[in-house]
């Protein structure tokens, strides 16, 4: 949408994930996560193949990445809903075109945002990472879920 910050992006795809499944789940908290991935003003969306990854990993290497993860518990019973969103800043390594080929065909990160799977061998291309919550630069910000599952009534203790 126009106008919409990364994080506004991230908030309102991750309550919309979470309100999609109220049919299939009318008795639940859901929980719905979306990552937005910001080189600069440029988003980084999934790259979908082998030459759109090298081409983000290229533009990427030696740069500083920013990811908005938002994540949100939605109650399918009541309507009623917490969000929140972490951030978190990823220092790319200086990376040859050799570096990048190697990973893309080891890794195959099709489907993730930057091009990368920080989980996998992704993490071979940072210098180092920023953030509060190592889980959230995976997808799922762990320690933001957890104090909204409390503020929704719900103890993971």
């Amino acid at each position: 949408r126009d106008n919409e910050t990364p994080v506004d992006l991230a908030l309102r795809l991750a309550v919309e994930k979470a309100k999609a499944l109220k049919v299939q789940y009318p008795n639940h908290l859901i929980i719905g996560s979306d990552q937005v991935a910001m080189l600069g003003e440029t988003q980084l969306t999934k790259p979908g193949s082998h030459d759109n990854c090298v081409k983000q990993l290229q533009l990427s290497s030696g740069k500083t990445l920013a990811f908005y993860t938002a994540v949100c518990v939605f109650n399918s019973m009541t309507g009623d809903y917490k969000v929140d969103v972490d951030s978190c800043k990823v220092q790319m390594k200086h990376l040859t075109n050799e570096q990048i080929e190697r990973y893309v065909e080891k890794d195959k990160p099709y489907g993730c945002a930057a091009a990368f799977k920080s989980e996998g061998l992704g993490i071979a291309l940072f210098e180092k990472i920023e953030g509060d919550d190592p889980n959230a630069l995976v997808g799922l910000p762990l320690i933001k879920l957890i104090k909204l599952l409390n503020q929704m009534g719900f103890s993971v203790l």
